[in-house]
């Protein structure tokens, strides 16, 4: 993996191998029926099309490659360290494919030229199909080098074959023939311009055969940027003309029966022969192309250790670094596809790889365009492309296109891809990564989220957008695991937990640790899934840092409008706790204690919640909270009571009335109940929730009470009852507002 690769320039590793791929087998063999079915004007548009969302491509490929250090892997390298390993892999399997399929796309493309020029080796078509892959292989197999160089030559008949047809064309031009063109003739029901545009649009896919050649390149992001831009330049002037000339020179008939033939026929002073020269080499030198990057985006997958699987492709050999397996499983699938496709209608199996790699390929192409949006809107500091000529919207334009056409070349092939992609994406969002290279989606999701609390902050908070943002103070969080536990079930995915720890000593001995710890917390709450933030702060008094953090700890206008408590074990540590919980809620903020014993059973049952109304604020707040808690799947179904008790059974019927309008006011499925009793409230608490699994309670401070009595007062009360949260609220979550 450290050899040291082959150090190919702009023309030879970029320019040579995009434009012999641009100007390949489409050009010879499908580009005349194209126009036959579709017109004259009809296929402009199409070529218009494809090669407007491959500059888009071209140029949002550019700013990734001028952006970052490109190695190996081509389209590949650039989305997954843009979009990340998930994105990555899933594409990058696709892009395989689409390079793969390539191979026997190409090699029945030489093969069907070759019995068209020559139709009396039709019978041996399959055995010419897989002795040319093998061939081909052969080339490969000894050396990429070896593979470029012969595409020098492939390229001077490629050129000779241009103005052999080009020219023949022009000197049979008829304007007449022009007109007679320009509109669509399709020759069956099931032929129209999208179907057409499938065919043709991997024309115009040569680009990525430069792209894959990355880690082969002297000078990659130079390279890229010079020789794709300039193989898309002359590919356009070259297909535009074969449209118009070869249109105004040829019967329709003749160019939906017989593009290539007439091709022949048609060459300058009977240089027919340079044309059939020109797409042998043509379709050749596209499969050597497709041969040489196939591997290399295989190879990359590989040491990227995303799929373990294909460890065994990430290796290259001693001297080149080139990838032999990868070779040898590229060929096992061409071999397989011209095996399966190869004995029937040559022509229509062609046209089916066509609009097979079609789709790939447009995947491949939207996420080029989306990975160098999220890179371009994300704004990371680090985003300083040296292609000056790019915006992000060229990009989402380039996304949008790749979606569109993909949909309309065929709907039902473009959801299974995409679902395809979505699959792998979701399975490799289930794994855990530990991925060498920085990818652009930190920075895309903190620009959406600098963006959106920017909006928030512009915003008039009101009672019905309340949204629980708690600050639990779970101190050591492997023995508070109930607190935080409670919180996120109460949360309900509908705000924030953060979980804080304080504290306090010396500031030499203590200070350095703050991070370590916070960093612990973190390790803690993920191991055990739960979506809680980590917070550690470091003050020299315990009481003023809780104090402080509940003031000061914010994500924007995120700031946490519920602190929540455990129950203290001590009358020493209950006033500590009281002191505080009374500072917080003067400062316009909730509290939450949680007197858990210990969490529930994860048996599947319908559980119990009891909310005890003794008044409007606490009960907004507490119903508020109990329906969230109802929505986990832990706690769903749940059955929740509201009740209330009074002394005097004359207050029955207007006590039944407030419970039931603060029932109707939350909207909450719940059973309110009214308790007429003269007993002490101890008792009646006892009695009537003592089977709960969870209990709400009110809290209100008492100047008659000190902390100590008021903790030994609720400890008694608490004795022996389920989990019970007692609830302080600021008002701020009215549910009758």
């Amino acid at each position: 993996m450290g050899q040291k690769g082959n150090q190919f320039s702009t023309f030879a590793g970029v320019f040579t191998p995009s434009i012999l791929t641009i100007l390949g087998v489409i050009m010879f063999l499908r580009a005349g029926y194209v126009v036959g079915e579709a017109g004259i004007l009809n296929t402009i548009i199409i070529l218009c099309i494809a090669e407007i969302i491959t500059l888009l491509t071209a140029i949002s490929m550019s700013a990734i490659a001028t952006n970052t250090p490109v190695a190996g892997g081509g389209a590949y390298f650039l989305i997954s360290r843009a979009l990340g390993p998930q994105f990555g892999g899933a594409i990058g399997l696709a892009l395989f494919l689409a390079q793969a399929l390539s191979v026997p796309f190409y090699v029945l493309g030489f093969t069907n030229s070759l019995v068209a020029s020559f139709p009396s080796l039709s019978t041996w078509f399959v055995p010419i199909a897989l002795g040319t892959a093998a061939i081909l292989f052969t080339v490969n197999i000894i050396s990429s080098g070896l593979a470029i160089r012969i595409q020098y030559i492939v390229m001077t008949l490629l050129a000779l074959a241009i103005v052999s047809f080009l020219g023949g064309a022009l000197l049979l031009f008829d304007p007449e023939l022009l007109q007679a063109n320009l509109s669509p003739s399709y020759t069956k029901p099931t032929i129209g311009f999208w179907s057409v545009f499938a065919i043709y649009f991997p024309a115009v896919t040569g680009i990525l055969a430069g792209v894959n050649m990355s880690g082969d390149l002297k000078d990659p992001a130079r390279s890229l940027v010079r020789g794709t831009m300039a193989a898309i330049a002359v590919g356009f002037v070259i297909y535009l003309l074969e449209i118009l000339l070869c249109g105004g020179s040829q019967q329709r008939g003749d160019l939906q029966a017989q593009p290539f033939e007439m091709l022949v026929k048609n060459a300058l002073w009977g240089t027919g022969f340079l044309v059939m020269g020109g797409v042998f080499s043509a379709t050749i030198s596209s499969a050597v192309g497709s041969f040489l990057g196939a591997p290399r985006v295989l190879q990359a997958l590989a040491r990227d250790r995303i799929f373990p699987i294909l460890g065994i492709f990430g290796h290259g050999s001693k001297d080149k670094d080139e990838p032999r397996y990868g070779l040898v499983l590229t060929l096992g699938l061409t071999l397989g596809v011209i095996l399966l496709l190869g004995g029937g209608d040559s022509m229509a199996a062609f046209d089916m790889i066509a609009a097979i790699v079609s789709m790939f390929f447009l995947c491949t192409y939207g996420m080029i365009n989306l990975a160098a949006f999220v890179e371009s809107f994300g704004a990371n500091p680090s985003f300083r492309p040296r292609f000056r000529f790019y915006h992000w919207t060229t990009s989402i334009l380039g996304t949008i296109a790749c979606l569109v056409v993909m949909i309309l070349i065929d709907a039902l092939a473009a959801a299974v891809a995409i679902l395809v992609i979505a699959g792998i994406y979701i399975y490799l969002s289930r794994r855990v990564f530990r991925s060498a290279f920085g990818d652009a989606r930190l920075g895309f999701q903190y620009a959406i989220v600098v963006r959106a609390l920017q909006k928030l902050r512009l915003m008039t908070p009101h009672a019905k957008n309340w949204r629980p943002t708690f600050l639990v103070m779970a101190g050591n969080t492997k023995t508070h695991m109930a607190l935080i536990k409670y919180a996120v079930w109460m949360e309900g995915g509908r705000g924030l937990v953060t979980a804080a720890q304080v504290i306090s000593g010396d500031l030499e001995t203590y200070a350095a640790r703050v991070e370590s710890l916070r960093t612990a917390m973190d390790t803690f709450l993920r191991s055990n899934e739960l979506a809680v933030f980590p917070e550690v702060v470091f003050a020299e008094d315990m009481d003023e840092g809780i104090r402080t953090l509940a003031q000061a700890h914010s994500i924007g206008p995120l700031k946490p409008n519920t602190v929540l408590f455990g129950w203290p074990r001590s009358t020493e540590r209950a006033e500590v706790m009281f002191r505080n919980l009374w500072s917080i809620a003067a400062m316009g903020k909730s509290v939450v204690i949680v007197a858990d014993k210990g969490l529930p059973s994860e048996a599947r049952r319908r559980r119990r919640i009891d909310i005890w109304w003794r008044g409007r604020q606490n009960g907004s707040l507490m119903a508020t909270l109990a329906h969230l808690l109802a929505q986990n799947w832990q706690w769903r179904d749940s059955y929740i009571r509201v009740l209330r008790v009074i002394r005097d059974a004359a207050g029955r019927d207007s006590s039944r009335q407030a419970v039931r309008k603060l029932v109707e006011a939350t909207r909450i499925r719940a059973e309110s109940r009214v308790i007429v009793s003269a007993e002490p409230f101890a008792d009646v608490f006892r009695s009537h929730s003592a089977k709960a699994d969870v209990i709400f309670l009110g809290i209100q401070p008492s100047e008659d009470e000190t902390s100590a009595q008021l903790y030994g007062r609720i400890s008694n009360l608490l004795a022996d009852m389920p989990t019970t949260i007692l609830v302080h609220s600021s008002g701020e979550a009215d549910v009758f507002v």
